[in-house]
């Protein structure tokens, strides 16, 4: 099953032109999509729905109109496999021609993620994990970093599309920086996430995520060796926004929560 979802995922990246796509806002220009997002997410709704037929789908553009959309709102009724999808995660990098962008495909199965793939095209790295399996890239295994907190690199960002939030994220930015050895944004939240499973990074927060930025992400890190939670502790909810904290290590990962729930 993993092979076929890559398989599907690749042939959609052909969809990824580099040039000639339309750009649109959603909701004001920090929040656009372009042409190749839907025409991305169209093919993977339809490719991916030959694969387990019935399947239900969960996407960050628009409704194509498949049945069961996976959001488990009030008389929903969910399937028992749900596609959770971002077409292109990074949209403003690769609007503007930057490689920090990818393509993010997680299968839930009774609302529980068993296999992920993350693919960057541009960088031609292909990220995939199965629940029990482990991670890799590229096809080798991967794992966190051993580093301590003292030596860790933060991912993180100042809450986009909700800038009100910008003091509180840039709070926790600072104190976190303060502690740690130095702090990176890239612009792609499964991408950076797929950085902290391969060793790139130790710690990772952001105010507001939604399932699609996150939830093959999760898979790959937490098969890889690493932790990610929401602002309780608890797993992140597949079915709406939410604050999520991840690192490394247990203890790194505890230590900057602590960071987190003391300001917000």
């Amino acid at each position: 099953m993993l092979q076929k979802i890559i398989d599907i995922v690749r042939q959609a990246a052909g969809l990824m032109v580099t040039e000639g796509f339309v750009v649109n806002q959603k909701e004001g220009f920090t929040n656009i999509v372009t042409s190749s997002d839907l025409a991305v997410q169209h093919f993977l709704c339809e490719k991916l729905s030959e694969l387990i037929p019935g399947s239900g789908f969960f996407c960050e553009e628009e409704d194509l109109g498949h049945d069961g959309n996976g959001d488990g709102g009030e008389g929903t009724i969910v399937p028992e496999y749900v596609w959770i999808i971002d077409p292109i995660d990074g949209t403003a990098n690769y609007s503007r021609g930057i490689d920090h962008c990818c393509i993010s495909v997680a299968l839930s199965r009774h609302g529980e993620v068993v296999a992920g793939v993350v693919y960057s095209p541009m960088r031609d790295e292909l990220y995939c994990a199965e629940k029990d399996h482990g991670a890799l890239c590229n096809g080798i295994p991967i794992k966190v970093s051993g580093r301590s907190f003292e030596n860790g690199i933060l991912c993180s960002a100042l809450c986009l599309y909700r800038k009100e939030h910008a003091q509180a994220c840039s709070d926790i930015i600072m104190e976190t920086y303060m502690q740690c050895n130095d702090v990176r944004r890239f612009g792609a939240a499964a991408l950076e996430i797929c950085f902290l499973a391969c060793g790139r990074i130790e710690l990772y927060f952001e105010y507001r995520l939604l399932p699609w930025d996150f939830a093959a992400a999760k898979l790959i890190l937490t098969e890889a060796g690493g932790v990610m939670s929401g602002i309780d502790g608890c797993e992140p909810s597949l079915r709406k926004a939410g604050i999520i904290v991840a690192a490394n290590s247990p203890a790194n990962h505890r230590r900057l929560l602590e960071v987190v729930q003391k300001h917000i």
